[in-house]
């Protein structure tokens, strides 16, 4: 029997992992849910109802020789992983990548993809009678939210509040700029450095007021807080030298171990390697994770190998304004409209994760 690899999480890291290690090792993926979740194409579903089952993809097709058990792990340890029930799975190595809580409708709680389909086609009911819409924080998902609902339902007042003095601050002014001249171009009310404070809710989409930082009031027929997200570490959290850094995430070592354990690794959202918390992150430390373990379950010592290396402030980043407008910074430079729409403004990618889960 070959080396075995148990991996916790069936995301954008721990499907592909799962995947490309099936033909060399005994490979285990262990996912509380039912079906992978595509969450960039649920901002999308608000707009799109079509889009939520091509968002929600099966996972009974992903692996030809390795196992996805469906199960919540609840410990680790450096000779494998504890179930639910109290079942063990016994591995040689061991890949944690439990991802991120985020606001709904954008992500289940837990393993409730019923319940992820009922939220949004209750969010998607309340924007169709909404008339004005609050959107309450300016990252990723908030922005691309914006653009969405100002595309498809031009009709809708939208403002975006962000305690931010400007749009993505973290990398160059041009970005930020070019986003804000779109939205504000499709009547997207921008407002900045001002903190909404008095939600009734941070998870859930809601009526209501909000009270900013100079006093203000303002009232929405439907409000969206995307506060950003909180990482799924409770696995990692009481493991010997394990260090909780900000949203909850585990910081790693330069070989991507968030313990003292040494056949432990982290990755995706959970681990804090220096890469934000993005699908383009995972997409550098996926190749990496590939290498070192097929390294690994061929003899080589982890020493021996490359250490893993963030992309730090020049990760690029795609911000579609809906199919067909937005802007993306490519490690460089910014780029508008056509190039963020063949990127991924037409598609979300939503093919490459029905081909990478082998849907029909």
């Amino acid at each position: 029997m070959g080396k075995r690899i148990a991996i916790i999480g069936g995301g954008y890291v721990g499907a592909e992992l799962a995947k490309t290690m099936d033909d060399i090792a005994d490979v285990t993926l262990i996912e509380q849910r039912s079906h992978f979740v595509h969450a960039p194409a649920m901002i999308r579903a608000l707009v799109q109802p079509g889009l939520v089952e091509e968002a929600l993809i099966p996972y009974d097709r992903l692996l030809k020789r390795g196992r996805v058990v469906e199960a919540r792990a609840t410990g680790v340890d450096g000779n494998g992983v504890t179930l639910d029930d109290g079942a063990r799975i016994d591995a040689d190595y061991i890949v944690v990548a439990t991802g991120s809580d985020y606001a709904a409708p954008f992500k289940p709680k837990g393993a409730d993809i019923e319940g992820m389909r009922t939220a949004n086609q209750a969010a998607r009911e309340k924007l169709v009678s909404a008339k004005t819409i609050g959107i309450i924080g300016a990252g990723a998902v908030g922005v691309e939210l914006a653009g969405e609902i100002a595309y498809a339902m031009p009709d809708k007042k939208i403002t975006l509040i962000t305690m931010d003095d400007k749009l993505f601050a973290a990398k160059p002014d041009s970005l930020g700029t070019s986003l804000s001249k779109k939205l504000k171009a499709s009547g997207v009310e921008i407002i900045l450095g001002e903190k909404a404070e008095g939600l009734a809710s941070k998870t859930e989409p809601h009526a209501g007021s909000v009270t900013l930082g100079d006093g203000t009031q303002r009232t929405f027929d439907l409000i969206f807080p995307v506060l950003g997200a909180r990482a799924c570490s409770d696995l990692l959290k009481n493991l010997p030298g394990a260090e909780v850094t900000a949203a909850e995430r585990i910081k790693t070592d330069d070989y991507m171990r968030p313990s003292s354990l040494p056949n432990v690794f982290a990755a995706g959202d959970v681990a804090n390697p220096g890469d934000n918390m993005t699908i383009v992150a995972v997409s550098r430390q996926l190749p990496w994770l590939k290498k070192t373990l097929t390294g690994l379950i061929t003899g080589r010592k982890l020493a021996d190998m490359k250490t893993y290396r963030p992309w730090g402030p020049e990760a690029p980043i795609l911000l579609p304004l809906g199919p067909k407008r937005g802007n993306s910074f490519l490690m460089l430079f910014t780029v508008g409209d056509w190039v963020t729409q063949k990127m991924k403004g037409a598609h979300l990618f939503v093919s490459k994760y029905e081909k990478l889960l082998n849907r029909p």
